[in-house]
């Protein structure tokens, strides 16, 4: 197996842009989980637009410290039909400029006159740009193990200039101020909490000349200080550094389709999550660490929208075992438990903890249309992450000190919120991102489905969890029960919004659906009188008022459902439709070929998570704990494989498939050394060790924690 498939980096995989690239946000992108850069430009001039994931103006705005910004409050208004009172204490918030992600500083190189930049190549498995010119290569990474930008030349050395913002000046910062010697340049951009810096340092290299920058949360001479060490470290030491760091991310695991561009696109997720995402540092926000440098402050500030993209931009890492990337989710929502804690007492007036379903890097709450930022269940879409990590690990330590106490501060404070009529457990008010939007009639008759699945996930996995662990399991599993059933639609049977609210017209959020996909509430099988109505309507109604994402994470539940062909129909369309020349997912529809209504252009990572995590739903499932190989592989892909892509409980699986069908799979057990697997070959492979095999396709292996179960056709 081992020889079947390769790294992504030996197989060729790279964005090659010529050029120009005339703006920012079709830059390659760069980075290590602490700073990144966009290399873009053309002509003479090579730009650099630096961010680091720290940059944040975390101001409050006095409207949220008003004795009314509470939840109860929030329903008195909603009962009394006060719109105008509503959306200025819970809207209004949000359209002040801050709180808000900060925009970087761009590195501008002249290469000098008559030097025409002509491409731009980045490859996609160890983060090397290389820019082609008319006179020279221009090579340039930022450093894996080290918040610096290196870039390298020959010929004539450039003119450097870094080029601040504009967009400080709606928040009220003092001018910028620069500063140069004989071949150091350096910027500080005031703030009124302080300030953040760039600075770049020029030297002369045999036959060439080195450019290092980097950008930093603080004042310049802590720039200048950090270059000065960076200096002394050769050039071969630091990419023999770098590349070591990608070849460790990259054996993670491999993934092959058959299918050039979504294969590339892939190759480009698992890339960004190795630049954008790491441990110890701050986690992807909307843009991640590429935040826009075009004179502006960010789109939607550049946040953590917590009712979707946060959660699916830090879906795929697991089945992909980037659990380093994941972790700077995870340990970023456990840093701020005491945050959580305390917006849950002083908003809801519960104990435990509520996520904002928007906030800032702080973890504050932000606002803006009030009846999804500040619902009380956003959370528990954070939990499921906890709980995921944990089930694709079957790492205890994380179940014990992570996944169930984050889980149980969650589920704590909504239990609390619930109001029992008739048996019956509801939400005092409930909605379903983003329907009805900024409305009153956002607010549906409780509980809606969306707000139900996760309620229902969350008591179910919480009970689960005690029970692993030998804890109080208290009263979980009566909560759920006391949930009752989804709301359906009279018509086809399929899942509604809520009661009286139908899935009637194009709509970009499917937060109904949330049981059929990611929380796997709802199985095809098993549920296929609810869960195939539901896709069927999804599809029915069209695609006129979806965003990029919705083409991913229909994939992804057509996939779940085991509907491969139509999966990559909506994962093809999202590829060729909704994301730049580098790769970038954007909202709106760029092919002009009417596929949505939207066709404006901001850039958001969360579509190209959900398309990364739509291959893996065709390649491999095993959520509720069996797993599936090749469950959902289109009929046009005669062969498919993937090397260590993680399964529940831990398990490590390879597979390889031909026109024939499964060829070969080999598995490394968990940490409990059981594994429950359909079998691949329909009862025409062999195995080794030999399994149990019941009447319905499912074999059973009994086998020590990291020993090796292979079948073969």
């Amino acid at each position: 197996m081992k020889g079947v498939i390769v790294a992504a980096a030996s197989m060729g995989s790279f964005l090659h842009l010529s050029a120009p690239i005339a703006t920012w946000d079709e830059g390659l992108p760069l980075g290590n989980g602490s700073i990144g850069a966009l290399a873009w430009g053309g002509g003479e001039s090579l730009h650099f637009s630096l961010d680091r994931g720290d940059l944040w103006d975390l101001r409050r705005v006095p409207v949220v410290h008003e004795p009314g910004f509470t939840y109860r409050h929030m329903q008195e208004l909603v009962k009394n039909g006060d719109k105008a009172e509503f959306d200025r204490l819970f809207d209004g918030p949000y359209n002040s400029p801050y709180p808000t992600k900060l925009p970087g500083i761009r590195l501008e190189l002249n290469l000098g006159e008559g030097i025409a930049i002509r491409e731009f190549h980045l490859d996609l498995g160890n983060g090397l740009a290389t820019v082609g010119t008319s006179g020279t290569v221009v090579r340039a990474f930022v450093e894996a193990d080290r918040e610096i930008l290196r870039v390298t030349g020959q010929g004539k050395a450039p003119a450097i200039v870094l080029r601040p913002s504009k967009g400080t000046e709606a928040l009220g910062y003092p001018v910028p101020v620069g500063g140069q010697s004989e071949n150091e340049t350096w910027v500080d951009v005031p703030t009124l909490q302080g300030s953040y810096s760039a600075a770049a340092l020029l030297t002369s290299q045999p036959n060439g000349w080195q450019v290092v920058a980097t950008i930093v949360n603080g004042p310049s001479a802590s720039a200048r200080s950090k270059l000065r060490k960076a200096e002394g470290r050769p050039e071969g030491e630091s990419l023999r550094a770098h590349n070591d760091w990608w070849e460790r991310f990259q054996a993670a695991s491999q993934v092959r389709i058959p299918d050039s561009r979504l294969q590339r696109h892939y190759d480009l997720c698992k890339y960004l999550y190795g630049a954008g995402s790491r441990k110890g540092s701050p986690p992807l926000p909307l843009q991640g660490l590429w935040t826009a440098d075009g004179d502006g402050l960010p789109p939607w500030k550049g946040d953590y929208h917590n009712d979707l993209n946060t959660q699916t931009t830090y879906l795929a890492y697991g089945v992909a075992g980037l659990f380093d990337a994941g972790e700077s989710w995870t340990e970023f929502n456990w840093r701020l438990l005491p945050t959580y804690r305390r917006f849950a007492r002083e908003f809801y007036g519960t104990e435990g903890a509520v996520v904002p379903g928007v906030m800032s890097l702080d973890g504050e709450a932000l606002g803006g249309w009030g009846m999804y930022s500040l619902s009380p269940t956003q959370g528990a879409w954070v939990a499921h992450q906890f709980w995921r990590h944990w089930a694709l690990t079957g790492d205890r330590a994380f179940l014990r000190d992570r996944a169930y106490p984050f889980c149980l501060e969650i589920a704590t404070s909504l239990r609390s919120l619930l109001v029992e009529r008739e048996g019956r457990l509801y939400l005092p008010l409930s909605s379903s991102p983003e329907i009805h939007d900024n409305t009153f009639q956002a607010f549906l008759k409780p509980n809606s489905n969306y707000d139900h699945a996760l309620l229902a996930w969350l008591f179910g996995a919480v009970d689960s969890m005690a029970a692993e662990l030998g804890k109080d399991r208290k009263d979980w599993a009566e909560a759920r029960r006391k949930l009752g059933s989804y709301v359906r639609d009279p018509q086809d049977g399929g899942l509604a919004f809520a009661e009286g609210e139908y899935y009637r017209e194009s709509h970009r959020h499917f937060s109904h659906a949330m049981a059929i996909h990611p929380l796997g509430e709802l199985d095809a099988v098993r549920d296929s009188e609810i869960v195939t109505p539901t896709l069927d309507r999804l599809a029915s109604e069209g695609t006129a008022w979806w965003t990029g994402y919705s083409f991913a994470w229909f994939a992804c539940m057509l996939a779940r459902t085991g509907r491969g062909d139509e999966a990559l129909r909506y994962l093809a369309d999202y590829e060729r439709a909704f994301t730049l020349r580098n790769g970038f997912h954007v909202n709106g529809d760029q092919s002009g070929s009417g596929l949505s209504q939207f066709t404006y252009r901001p850039f958001t990572l969360e579509g190209n998570f959900l398309a990364m995590e739509a291959v893996h739903e065709m390649l491999l499932q095993s959520d509720g704990g069996t797993v599936r190989v090749f469950p959902a592989l289109p009929s046009t892909w005669k062969s498919a494989g993937f090397t260590n892509l993680r399964a529940e409980g831990g398990h490590r699986v390879s597979a390889y498939r031909t026109e024939a069908g499964t060829a070969s799979v080999e598995v490394v057990l968990g940490p409990k050394g059981s594994l429950t697997i359909l079998d691949p070959f329909q009862g025409a492979g062999s195995w080794e060790p030999a399994p149990r095999r019941d009447t319905t396709g499912i074999l059973r292996f009994d086998a020590p924690a990291g020993s090796t179960v292979r079948g073969r056709r």
